[in-house]
């Protein structure tokens, strides 16, 4: 779902995506992850969130919520808060689950918390986008949601054109905030 979010965003003269990912957590700390990944995009830094205009954070759902790692780097963002280094930027927001009643909605709105602590603008998906009103998958006005019953199952068609809808939303956003 990021790529579709950034194939949205990309697709809007003057915008550009980037594409991170936050370290794993374990339950022994001693063991640090290595600085790069070992595939896929790389790891997410403060500043990477101070450079950008706007910010679509995605997480799968674990238990109504968004996954531990996303939620420790998120924790480790004090300077930036205490800076208001994010605040009137634009965010959006996505996630994953491989149940029905997941808890989708709830994931997505315990992301949105520490985004409006930060001063961030939240961009959902209007009713205007019509694929919102069809769905049987996913997709909310709260964000983009993707169930998967099976690992690795492709998005919908109504969910690829919706992510593909907020990564373009999230971006005229921006560069309107911009001027």
């Amino acid at each position: 779902m990021a790529e579709l979010i950034a194939q949205g965003i990309d697709a809007v003269d003057g915008a550009q995506a980037r594409l991170r990912t936050v370290p794993p957590v374990a339950p022994i700390t001693e063991t640090a992850a290595p600085p790069v990944p070992p595939h896929g995009s790389p790891y997410a830094e403060a500043r990477d969130l101070e450079e950008c205009a706007g910010l679509a954070l995605g997480s799968p759902t674990r238990f109504g919520n968004m996954a531990a790692p996303l939620k420790h780097f998120l924790d480790g963002t004090g300077a930036l808060w205490a800076s208001g280094a994010l605040a009137g930027k634009p965010a959006a927001v996505f996630t994953s689950t491989s149940t029905l009643h997941g808890g989708q909605e709830s994931t997505l709105l315990s992301m949105m918390l520490p985004l409006l602590h930060h001063g961030m603008l939240i961009v959902g998906l209007p009713y205007t986008e019509r694929d919102l009103a069809t769905t049987a998958s996913g997709g909310t006005p709260y964000g983009m949601s993707h169930y998967a019953p099976r690992e690795a199952m492709a998005p919908s068609d109504e969910e690829r054109r919706l992510a593909i809808a907020l990564g373009r939303r999230l971006a005229l956003t921006a560069l309107k905030l911009a001027r």
